[in-house]
């Protein structure tokens, strides 16, 4: 995915109202580029507030942590281990590094975060040899996988013993329950253990309309990188060995990697924001919503051509030809594949149906 797009900083400046005091962005512009881009949830803010009062042990032995425990075990059933973290990739590569010895690969779709964005982290800090798949939705099956899952024995072969999937794809396509299970099992019989980047994961139950535990846990995941900051949290994410006895060092490998933050009850105090009381489910069933109806109205314009399935909160289009800067000079979205070009629209916990609206009618108006 090509994400350098020169107009979008211009973009954002270029808007007409004026920032309040002391602030430098006007708040008022949303665009369509990442949920990265989105603010933070107002009630994340104020459990931040809370959790800011007085002292707490450091390094995770805090109170908020130890509650996060049990607010986890209550969405994924008792007897899993969690770590809490700073960021997506170095969940990714802290869950992938447990699960494998020094000479282990990961087997993975081409299009995966792991592979694409996050700059050979596995490889450079991880160690971690990929063994990418090419796929038409971004979503691995048993057959495909079964294209690297080969070489047990030879020592001139990484090997290979983990499977890495996402959800939801980074092409906004979901895994089902059932789609889970059938590459766990797969993967499970020939020796090789599952881990799922649920960077979006919030955004796939509402879409399957089931609980967070009936496609990882229950599904046959081993390991989950739980994430939170793309569904209004200011920074974090959570490692969750949903089996233990698959992962391996994650306390020590947590702090190698530079990933245990030291004032943790900032990290889990949001997540547990996000969780008790259902936040997540809101937040991503709106911007799944907000998705849905974007694809509804784009589907009706003449030269817009949708070319992935809209499951979660990402809308994925072919534009005519130079199209999509003129639109970039008003909202900011990234193209996705440049070349063909197919560009990618994200909604956010934030997006109105204004916002929606709005952009719609600049479409129809560059292709009127």
């Amino acid at each position: 995915m090509n994400e350098q797009v020169t107009s979008t900083t211009e973009a954002i400046h270029s808007a007409t109202e004026t920032p309040g005091a002391g602030q430098l962005h006007n708040p008022a512009v949303r665009g369509f580029a990442s949920d990265n881009y989105s603010g933070v949830h107002p009630e994340i803010l104020a459990a931040l507030a809370i959790a800011n009062g007085g002292h707490q042990v450091s390094y995770g032995e805090d109170v908020y942590t130890e509650r996060l425990q049990k607010v986890l075990e209550q969405q994924f059933g008792p007897g899993i281990e969690t770590f809490p973290v700073f960021n997506g990739t170095g969940a990714n590569v802290l869950a992938l590094q447990s699960l494998l010895p020094r000479w282990g690969a990961v087997i993975c779709a081409s299009t995966a975060h792991i592979n694409m964005d996050e700059n050979g982290a596995p490889e450079r800090v991880g160690g971690i040899k990929l063994l990418q798949v090419p796929t038409e939705d971004g979503k691995l099956t048993p057959e495909l996988i079964d294209r690297e899952a080969w070489g047990w024995g030879d020592e001139h072969r990484a090997q290979p013993l983990v499977v890495s999937i996402t959800q939801t794809t980074e092409l906004g396509t979901c895994y089902t329950p059932e789609e889970v299970r059938a590459i766990a099992d797969h993967a499970h019989a020939k020796g090789m253990k599952l881990h799922m980047d649920g960077a979006r994961l919030a955004n796939a139950a509402a879409h399957l309309d089931v609980p967070l535990r009936a496609f990882t846990r229950d599904a046959g995941v081993d390991i989950l990188s739980f994430g939170g900051t793309k569904n209004g949290l200011l920074f974090g994410e959570v490692v969750v060995a949903l089996n233990p006895q698959a992962a391996d060092g994650l306390k020590f490998l947590r702090k190698m990697n530079m990933q245990l933050a030291s004032k943790m009850r900032f990290i889990s105090a949001q997540f547990i924001a996000l969780l008790e009381d259902g936040l997540w489910l809101r937040s991503a069933a709106h911007a799944n919503a907000m998705a849905a109806r974007l694809r509804t109205a784009v589907e009706e314009i003449e030269g817009v051509e949708p070319t992935q399935a809209t499951q979660s909160n990402g809308v994925f289009a072919i534009l005519p030809e130079g199209v999509a800067d003129k639109l970039r000079e008003s909202f900011a979205f990234y193209d996705w594949d440049a070349a063909r070009r197919e560009v990618r629209w994200m909604c956010s916990f934030d997006t109105t149906e204004e916002d929606i609206d709005a952009f719609v009618a600049a479409i129809k108006r560059e292709l009127a």
